[in-house]
């Protein structure tokens, strides 16, 4: 097993992920099987129950862990499938070592950071890089390491010492570091002091940096390698330029440009491991298709715009999932992505007399897109604003995608508006409402109290119901009769009033194993008016989009008839 750790000085929010992402896909390209793991140095057991608005999305896995977003960046990149054990928490951690300590398997000795801590981290780290990953069922060659925060952090100290342990564990030619730091540019000079002081600190705690990632918003000088070859003591061809790009999906080209991987070959006698005529091919193939859809998306003129309904949009990464499934749509469209991103409340009737400006400009994002699109979230701010979102885009023929919340959302406005229920509503939003009108209820079988780890969470089958071959989305999916996709939700559509629902046109095409549970809804004689009570963006892939996702931008852009007729829907990506 070859390991490659990716840190990062200076600053949190630097591109670790995606820098792990990409170092992964160029390992992948030469035909070898890679995993990757994520150690954030937070309490928390996992990101359950963090806040979006905190912390950015929660992840969700096949296996229902709820983990840190990188581990999507994985997913999307290297078209894996991990477990929750690939995120190591210093919460699990320690849960793990005080767990072990109360059995007492540590014989009476005092339970202390190093050795215990450091080595379950260790132990932790070599169990979960065995676990096969992909469609080969082996076990991977590479697993890319990513350190969560900024090196010199307080709570990171645990996992750098076991680290620098690690390299001694496993063998230098098997252990790789790649450190990502920054060079601002101030006044139109590139600064090389902060990545020379980060690497000082990495250096004191006993880690050396094999390859330095810069990051820098123009191209790197010259001259800037030069010096932070010479002071951080690396050769020109350890010091990566990483510079701001079109999109995330160019780092990969931007990094194979520079030769990246011919210095880890080396340094991680790769040629050893490389054996496999049959994987060389199939890496090939990968970074052709790879360079071929990024080509594309450079010289796609064409743009289509999504007005994207949520409460968290102060900040983005609370979406990243659903704008990486939007992304790989565009991109197979040959579009460019435009996000319309609107405060959810803005539109409701009260923001009129609180802020009238915020009130027309949200108006205005949903009327001019060419899509409407309200993803997951919880509690009942905003809530009105989706569901004239909502009524909007049925009432005006504009292609709709509803996304768990947005799928319960959806049918409160059918129920309201269409059903003729009007004061109908979630039990989410008012827990006394009366049970035999309300649109969505509380799932039975769901903890009330607990909020970790409790929803309905993970991998679930969808089959789709008798007589749903007109439906658009059932096409998308390549006419399949069940579909496996990743949930998160604690409230359903109530089952009392899906007779009524139905009747007046709003069909339950999707259910689950048991047939009780609404999972896709669809309203015939529409474009395109969808919601899933799954989250579909979470196995978006970046050749291989989600189909919601793909169907509502396809729509969008006018080419969804196109796009299911050419039927290459099926196709999924061969690395």
């Amino acid at each position: 097993m070859k390991y490659v750790v990716v840190s990062g000085g200076v600053i949190s929010g630097i591109g670790k992920g995606v820098l792990a992402s990409s170092t992964g896909l160029l390992f992948k390209t030469l035909g070898l099987r890679v995993t990757s793991i994520k150690i954030d140095p937070y309490m928390n057991i996992d990101a359950g129950t963090m806040s979006p608005l905190e912390h950015g999305e929660c992840f969700v896995l096949n296996d229902g862990g709820e983990v840190d977003l990188d581990l999507g960046n994985y997913e999307r990149y290297l078209n894996i499938t991990l477990t929750r054990n690939h995120n190591i928490t210093t919460g699990k951690i320690y849960s793990h070592v005080i767990e072990k300590e109360r059995k007492g398997d540590y014989l009476g000795k005092t339970v202390q950071v190093v050795p215990h801590i450091t080595n379950a981290i260790q132990d932790w780290i070599e169990r979960v890089a065995k676990i096969p990953v992909d469609a080969s069922g082996e076990e991977p060659e590479v697993c890319i390491i990513e350190l969560g925060g900024t090196v010199g952090d307080i709570e990171s100290a645990p996992f750098v010492e076991a680290l620098r342990q690690f390299q001694f564990r496993v063998g230098t030619d098997n252990f790789a570091l790649i450190h990502v730091s920054l060079v601002p540019v101030i006044h139109g000079e590139q600064k090389t002091k902060p990545t020379q002081a980060a690497i000082k600190d990495l250096r004191s705690l006993g880690l050396t940096p094999d390859m330095i990632a810069c990051r820098c918003s123009k191209e790197l000088e010259g001259a800037t390698i030069e010096k932070i070859g010479m002071f951080c003591h690396v050769g020109r061809e350890q010091v990566i330029a990483v510079h701001d790009v079109n999109s995330t999906y160019h780092v990969p080209l931007l990094l194979k440009e520079q030769k990246m991987m011919k210095y880890l070959s080396r340094k991680l006698n790769l040629n050893d491991v490389i054996t496999n005529p049959k994987n060389v091919e199939r890496g090939d193939r990968l970074m052709t298709k790879w360079r071929n859809i990024t080509t594309a998306h450079d010289q796609s003129h064409e743009t289509v715009t999504i007005a994207l309904v949520g409460k968290y949009t102060n900040l983005k990464d609370s979406y990243l999932s659903v704008i990486k499934a939007l992304e790989h749509s565009s991109m197979r469209c040959h579009r460019k992505l435009r996000i319309e991103w609107v405060e959810s409340s803005n539109l409701e009737e009260g923001a009129r007399e609180e802020n009238l400006a915020n009130y027309h400009q949200a108006w205005h994002s949903v009327c001019q897109a060419h899509g409407i699109l309200v993803p997951g979230g919880f509690g009942t701010r905003g809530t009105e604003g989706m569901i004239a979102a909502a009524k909007y885009a049925r009432e005006n023929k504009i292609p709709y995608l509803g996304v768990c919340l947005g799928l319960q959302i959806a049918v409160i406005e059918f129920v309201r508006n269409v059903v003729g229920i009007p004061e109908s509503t979630s039990m989410e939003f008012d827990s006394k409402a009366n049970e035999d009108t309300a649109s969505v209820v509380y799932m039975p079988d769901v903890d009330q109290v607990n909020l970790g780890g409790t929803m309905r969470l993970g991998i679930h089958s969808t089959k789709f119901v008798a007589n749903s071959e007109w439906s658009k989305l059932r096409k998308l999916y390549g006419g399949e009769e069940e579909v496996w996709e990743r949930h998160r939700h604690r409230y359903e559509v109530n089952p009392k009033l899906i007779k009524d629902i139905e009747a007046k046109g709003l069909k339950f095409i999707g259910r689950d194993e048991s047939g009780q549970r609404m999972e896709i809804f669809e309203l015939p004689d529409h474009p395109f008016y969808v919601a899933t009570q799954y989250h579909p963006e979470y196995v978006s892939k970046v050749l291989d989009p989600s189909r919601p996702f793909l169907g509502l931008v396809a729509a969008a852009a006018g080419t969804l008839d196109a796009v299911i007729e050419h039927n290459d829907l099926k196709m999924k990506a061969e690395f």
